[in-house]
């Protein structure tokens, strides 16, 4: 693999977080868990640039603390997609395919990154993103793990917390839950942060269906991996003990 130009990760990184709080500067083997994400954002082998994007003075000390390129950004921002593109803004001319990499999943590995950032490459999307095939059936109910539909050429047609498809008849359904990271075209990014949220994004509390409702096409890419984001103290102590044993 050779590097693609113009290509960054961002990563969004906000400090404040309803069910684990300052969760991004919570350690493991003395690394905070928005260095773990870093180091793997900085490992892929197509990406030429990763900036953490924060709103926080603290996120914004540590990462420079560890040697990481990091901007700030404004407080109001209500999405990851809107506090990158703002990044974006600045360096329009520099960058032509962005990827959100959240900051809360040290367990993304730079393959995943890369696989994300080939198809965006070498698609005529304006979006991709990853999916993992379930068969848990609790995973399959939980309207925690999002789930995805896609067409025949791995088109999203439609991303729900519900269970989708609907099992009306048994054993034609498969179901893949959503792994939420994002390689978008430059204006791809532009527009849609441009967009008014529509009414299905704010029922199910997902932007990417901003995206499917304004006629935008996001394709999935199908990986193996199952990471474990980082939101409540049961996964951080999860992760902690997969990492120290």
């Amino acid at each position: 693999m050779t590097k693609i130009d113009k290509t960054a990760i961002i990563i969004p990184a906000r400090l404040h977080s309803t069910r684990l709080p300052n969760k991004l500067l919570l350690e493991v083997k003395n690394k905070p868990i928005i260095q773990w994400v870093y180091e793997a954002a900085s490992k892929s082998k197509l990406a030429s640039n990763v900036i953490i994007a924060t709103d926080s003075k603290e996120i914004f000390d540590k990462a420079k603390e560890f040697g990481a390129n990091v901007e700030m950004t404004s407080e109001n921002h209500t999405s990851g997609s809107d506090r990158i593109a703002e990044v974006l803004k600045r360096h329009e001319d520099e960058f032509d395919y962005i990827l959100n990499m959240q900051g809360d999943e040290p367990q993304i590995t730079p393959e995943v990154i890369d696989l994300a950032l080939s198809n965006i490459h070498n698609s005529n999307a304006d979006i991709v993103t990853l999916v993992r095939k379930i068969t848990d059936e609790k995973q399959i109910e939980s309207p925690n793990c999002v789930k995805c539909v896609f067409d025949k050429d791995y088109n999203a047609l439609y991303f729900s917390r519900y269970a989708i498809p609907y099992k009306r008849n048994e054993g034609f359904a498969s179901y893949y839950a959503h792994i939420g990271m994002y390689a978008y075209r430059k204006n791809s990014l532009l527009k849609m942060t441009s967009l008014v949220p529509c009414d299905i994004e704010k029922t199910e509390s997902l932007e990417q269906l901003r995206a499917l409702y304004n006629g935008m096409t996001i394709k999935v890419a199908i990986t193996d991996l199952n990471p474990t984001g980082i939101d409540t103290i049961e996964d951080f102590n999860k992760f902690k003990k997969e990492i120290e044993g």
